[in-house]
């Protein structure tokens, strides 16, 4: 055979512990990850002709120079390294956007794919980074010979849920978040916006007229409530609520929603996770006027972050400050209060945990309080 050839591979015997997934094969760990070859197998000097049950693929991976195969995996979609390895992650259409895609998985498990797949965030801790970063963080065990073993099999693989395929109505409108917003009537007695949230979400009149007043929400598309997220007083998102839909406007940054119940400067900062639990514990506390009512829309991003720590920061030199997490009863909402309590702590601040109920929002609570 001349040089440069490549041999032939025999059949696979049906003894050999291989699977075949999406158009690959890979060798299974105990972990559920794969894991190609052994280091005997490459002391030994054996490679020339591929074992029983290797593939070509892994062959020519082996001979092409480390610095090429590097880059071919800094081609791989994080997208596609979740809904390939392990246990599958599922994308969530209503909470992503064509920069953000939002995956989960278990109760209380999301991870978001960010910079057209080439990067990856965890919302409920400070984990982040790159595709190799990502099969790390899903198997801490594994080493980076492991990682790249992995990984070879996913080159030129794409992922199935592309923004593209996940279209919304609405997508084409070109205009920022802050056009959109500027170009919705304002929040007022009888509306669409003003209905829903009174009757449905039992928000008392004098909550809904504050919010008005400050600008917070604004009346929606088809009934809905639209809620901004503000930075230094610039709309960088909107996040909508309404009878049959949740979700937001596309090509927005979240930051934060505010909404203030003191005309000077607040010592007490109260932290949700939608704009109406923020606006339902201030409901409850009847407006308590020492306090800054925030939500975060859920798992924070970088901006949220920011954000959120300059906010404490500037609290921090307030005497008696204080920082309430009074995110949702779950796994998820108890993730969230961690991180909060760590930006407190961080800017000095003393916190404390608001939880509703086991398995219940402020919103779902205030309905039923005032059902009665």
């Amino acid at each position: 055979m001349g040089q440069g050839a490549v041999r032939k591979l025999p059949r696979h015997k049906p003894g050999n512990e291989w699977r075949k997934t999406e158009g690959f094969r890979y060798r299974l760990r105990p972990s559920g990850f794969a894991v190609a070859g052994s280091r005997k197998d490459r002391a030994e000097g054996k490679g020339s002709t591929p074992p029983e049950g290797r593939s070509l693929q892994t062959q020519e991976h082996r001979a092409m120079n480390p610095d090429t195969e590097l880059e071919l995996f800094r081609s791989i979609s994080c997208a596609a390294v979740l809904e390939n390895i392990g246990r599958p992650w599922k994308l969530d259409p209503r909470e992503s956007t064509r920069r953000a895609l939002k995956y989960r998985r278990d109760e209380g498990e999301v991870l978001i794919v960010t910079h057209e797949g080439r990067g990856w965030w965890d919302p409920q801790s400070t984990a982040r980074g790159d595709v190799f970063g990502l099969v790390q963080h899903l198997d801490p065990s594994l080493n980076f010979g492991h990682v790249r073993q992995i990984l070879r099999p996913l080159v030129g693989i794409a992922p199935r849920f592309t923004p593209v395929e996940r279209r919304r109505g609405g997508e084409g409108d070109t205009r920022s978040v802050a056009e959109r917003w500027a170009a919705r009537p304002r929040l007022r007695a009888g509306c669409p916006a003003w209905t829903y949230l009174l009757e449905e979400r039992r928000l008392p009149p004098g909550v809904l007229a504050l919010a008005a007043q400050q600008d917070a929400v604004r009346d929606g598309a088809y009934g809905s409530a639209w809620f901004a997220h503000r930075d230094n007083g610039a709309v960088t998102h909107v996040e909508i609520r309404g009878p049959n839909f949740k979700g937001s406007l596309r090509g927005g940054d979240k930051t934060l929603f505010r909404f203030k119940a003191c005309e000077g400067q607040a010592s007490r900062l109260v932290i949700t996770e939608a704009p109406i639990d923020a606006l339902s514990v201030a409901a409850r506390e009847a407006l308590r006027t020492n306090t800054l009512y925030v939500a975060t829309g859920g798992g924070m991003g970088p901006l949220t972050i920011d954000v959120l720590t300059s906010a404490c920061s500037v609290l921090s030199a307030i005497p008696g400050a204080v920082v309430e997490s009074a995110v949702d009863a779950n796994r998820a909402g108890d993730r969230y209060a961690e991180r909060h309590c760590e930006i407190a702590w961080t800017a000095g601040l003393p916190f404390l945990r608001l939880r509703p109920p086991e398995g219940f929002d402020w919103n779902e609570v205030l309905k039923r309080e005032r059902a009665i």
